[in-house]
């Protein structure tokens, strides 16, 4: 089997990104404007992504996609492109957990906690064992306040904190391992908690798992591809007040 050509898209982030891969290659690659909306860009950032590599939309041999969790706006425009692509050159799908992506571009090797901001102070955060730069989850993606999230990870060492939500909370982090005798890290240390860089391109390493599942035949048609928010949207959440207070 031949590597296929991947266009990944990342909209789960407030920035986001596109990437172009030859198999493990990246061939190309554009990272958005977190001042922009998604809307507003996305098409532009593929068709430069293309033109950078030198190739046409019809090359394109799998599409990958953020799935989620993220933001709830951009999950929809980037898994909405995605699917109208996918679907315009029948070609298949993959989508890729955010926080799998997040722990794959942290570049650090053991327990990883993959962060994304949530909004109201609030995160999505994920346990991964990394291996071999390879993600395995420890337990499932769940949206938590900070307190929540120490409480669950905080007694875990050596920890490497990843993504946008790490470097957000990482006061919040500093403070718990040093209330609690655990070494921290701004470095490459292996030992207590570290919060790694952030990744400039994480649709790169959605192309990396994507086409690990593209080789272990777990590809899937454009009208399976859907989104992982994990908590109910604001605009739900109020709805679903609204009734209950309605109905007392």
């Amino acid at each position: 089997m031949s590597d296929p050509l991947i266009l990944a898209v990342e909209t789960a982030t407030r920035s986001g990104s596109i990437a172009l891969a030859k198999g493990e290659e990246v061939v190309a690659s554009q990272a958005g404007d977190a001042a922009v909306s998604h809307s507003a860009h996305l098409i532009e950032m593929i068709e430069s992504a293309l033109r950078e590599a030198g190739v046409q939309l019809s090359d394109v041999d799998l599409f990958a996609a953020a799935v989620g969790p993220g933001s709830f706006t951009g999950l929809r425009i980037g898994l909405a492109t995605v699917k109208a692509l996918a679907t315009c050159t029948e070609r298949k799908v993959v989508g890729v957990n955010t926080l799998e992506a997040i722990a794959h571009a942290s570049r650090a090797s053991g327990r990883v906690v993959s962060m994304l901001p949530a909004g109201r102070g609030e995160v999505f955060a994920q346990l991964f064992l990394v291996k071999n730069g390879t993600p395995q989850s420890l337990d499932e993606a769940a949206h938590l306040p900070p307190r929540a999230l120490l409480e669950k990870y905080g007694k875990q060492s050596p920890l490497c904190w990843a993504g946008d939500g790490a470097h957000q909370q990482a006061d919040t982090l500093s403070t718990w391992a040093r209330d609690n005798n655990l070494q921290f890290n701004e470095g490459e240390s292996t030992s207590g908690w570290r919060v790694v860089p952030e990744a400039n391109s994480l649709a790169a390493s959605v192309a990396s798992i994507a086409l690990t599942d593209y080789r272990e035949g777990n590809s899937t048609s454009p009208q399976e591809l859907h989104a992982s928010y994990v908590r109910a949207s604001d605009a739900e959440i109020n709805e679903r007040w609204q009734h209950e207070k309605a109905s007392r």
